[in-house]
């Protein structure tokens, strides 16, 4: 398992530190949006869909730390958006860096390689690099032929100057399983620090609709995928809890932690989560204290909660899972096997 020892140590004392203060909701990672705009155009993505005088703003480095030290959370997720758009994101990496927060810059990498320069390797930095499958696929989905060869020549300088590098592959309903095992196996070949999958969710706002996947289809694709992982077949380095991969193969059923991920960009702290456009909170407590969370997730019976699986809600569920003694041998075992 790719997540560092360091950075497991960090989130579970973190975790521990907070249920001995008898708090019932926390965050785990803050999704940190300094700006929508985007120098591509994905399909299963509707952030440039925001209005022009949305696309032209920026989250100052201020507003950063201040929403970084105002939510608490020990890890910081940097999406976007393009975050190598933002003309201060090297002030604001090292402003996190100095605060020893853990850094994931997602980037398309299209800017990475000319923009290594600003930045430092760090053991708090990871650059997540977006590729969704094989060159002809991953390019077909962000709607620009040569981004897969760019990624990946980036994924290399980026290595080569000593940055960890992860990778974050969306998989949608339709996907080639046997194309994407040979590429999870090409990826390790490229020396990353782990990879990052996640199922295709409705949100809202992306250009397409057709290809997002139900939770049956969920669980059943993702035996399939990854079952060469499961059985032993594979050494695939995913930088992931391993329990959040049994919830995605439908061998552990967990509900949705939203609060566990909290947004914030331009607007505000969105609610309940970024794959929901229900409006925006000034403050991170309004958006913990207002937000009525029994209507969110899979056991609410909200229609818009019911297919989804993303990463952002569950993968808190299962970090908190992970501290149950049952489940620690195999948490622990996947660091030490790392």
């Amino acid at each position: 398992m790719a997540v560092s020892l360091k950075q497991a140590l960090v989130v579970g004392s973190y975790i521990v530190g907070q249920r001995l203060q008898g708090k019932k909701r926390f965050p785990l990672v803050l999704m940190l949006e300094p700006l929508f705009r985007c120098n591509l155009a994905c399909q299963g993505c509707g952030k440039i869909q925001h209005p022009t005088e949305i696309l032209k703003q920026n989250l100052s480095p201020e507003d950063c730390f201040r929403a970084v030290e105002e939510c608490g959370a020990p890890v910081v997720s940097i999406p976007g958006g393009e975050p190598l758009l933002h003309p201060q994101i090297d002030e604001i990496v090292r402003g996190l860096v100095a605060r020893r927060k853990f850094i994931y810059l997602c980037t398309n990498a299209i800017l990475l390689e000319k923009s290594l320069d600003k930045f430092q390797p760090s053991p708090y930095l990871t650059f997540s690099v977006h590729l969704d499958g094989p060159r002809e696929h991953h390019d077909k989905c962000v709607d620009r032929q040569g981004v897969f060869d760019k990624a990946v020549a980036a994924i290399k300088a980026a290595k080569a100057k000593g940055f960890r590098v992860t990778t974050n592959t969306t998989v949608f309903e339709g996907a080639n399983v046997a194309e994407m095992q040979v590429f999870f196996d090409y990826l390790q070949t490229l020396g990353i620090d782990g990879m990052m999958i996640s199922p295709g969710y409705s949100y809202e706002w992306a250009p397409d609709q057709d290809h997002f996947l139900k939770r049956d289809q969920t669980k059943a694709l993702f035996r399939e995928l990854l079952a060469p992982w499961n059985k032993g077949k594979k050494a695939w380095n995913f930088n992931h809890n391993p329990l959040f991969l049994d919830f995605l193969m439908g061998e552990k059923d967990y509900d949705c932690t939203p609060w566990g991920s909290p947004s914030y960009s331009v607007l505000g702290w969105q609610k309940p989560c970024y794959l929901l456009n229900e409006g925006y909170y000034q403050s991170f407590q309004e958006l913990l204290e207002e937000t009525t969370w029994e209507n969110y997730g899979p056991k609410s019976n909200n229609p818009q909660c019911q297919d989804c699986m993303v990463h952002c809600g569950y993968e808190p569920t299962a970090a908190l899972d992970a501290l149950h003694p049952a489940n620690m041998g195999r948490a622990m075992g996947s660091l030490i096997n790392a």
